[in-house]
């Protein structure tokens, strides 16, 4: 099998062809026909679609089963493509949370939308780190706390990292200072700088989380004047 993936302009985006490449013609008219699907000589041609709107085309050629791969390539595409989307809607939508860019109703709403529990227990953490942009940091608090358990990692400036935790109905403010330890030691001996870690109280509610989040924030601010050898600080 040989398959190809391009836009709809004809522009190849990715294909594992050797040789005899579908032309851009060929791809920009499929593009503009009604058909979701087409053979052309010894191509297969099928859409891609985004939201019933077409966003890439799939060429592919091979044996007797082209047509059923094919599909099959189309249906993992398209997966894909939801992931991503609802990756990108769920960084803008915590973002928008926390800072009370949100009417009540659009909260739940589009928590629904992105299959987000309403009610959950949780916390924000706030990590500020020496420097901006700080991929590393940011990239090893993603690998230690993932979407798969319910936390999220986000960001609204360049210099610190905002961490919603998802807890267990019985943890307390114990396990969230644990958290904090646990990424002060990672970052400042795996990432090689160094952070401060500061948290809010715990909330039920997923409207409650911009409270958490300007706690924390609050008491990291706080913590610059009255605590400033501290790396942990609390609400």
């Amino acid at each position: 099998m040989e398959l190809c993936v391009a836009d709809l302009q004809g522009n190849l985006v990715s294909q594992t062809y050797r040789e005899g490449v579908v032309s851009r013609e060929i791809l920009m008219n499929f593009a503009a026909s009604e058909a979701d699907s087409q053979v052309i000589q010894d191509q297969h041609l099928f859409k891609i679609y985004d939201d019933d709107l077409p966003l890439y085309i799939l060429a592919a050629k091979g044996g007797e089963d082209t047509y059923m791969i094919g599909k099959i390539a189309v249906s993992q595409l398209q997966n894909l493509i939801i992931a991503y989307k609802e990756k990108v809607d769920r960084n803008s939508f915590f973002q928008n949370l926390i800072l009370d860019n949100l009417l009540l109703v659009d909260i739940y709403n589009r928590a629904k939308k992105l299959h987000i529990t309403a009610e959950q227990t949780r916390a924000v953490f706030v990590i500020e780190t020496k420097t901006e942009k700080d991929i590393n940091a940011r990239e090893m608090v993603s690998e230690l706390y993932s979407t798969q358990n319910g936390d999220y990692i986000t960001a609204v400036d360049e210099q610190h990292i905002i961490l919603i935790k998802t807890l267990e109905q019985e943890e307390s403010y114990e396990e969230l200072d644990e958290v904090a330890r646990v990424l002060v030691d990672m970052l400042n001996s795996e990432a090689m700088t160094t952070v401060r870690v500061a948290y809010g109280t715990i909330v039920h509610e997923i409207k409650d989380i911009s409270k958490s989040y300007k706690e924390a924030k609050m008491a990291l601010d706080v913590g610059k004047i009255f605590y400033v050898e501290k790396v942990i600080i609390a609400y």
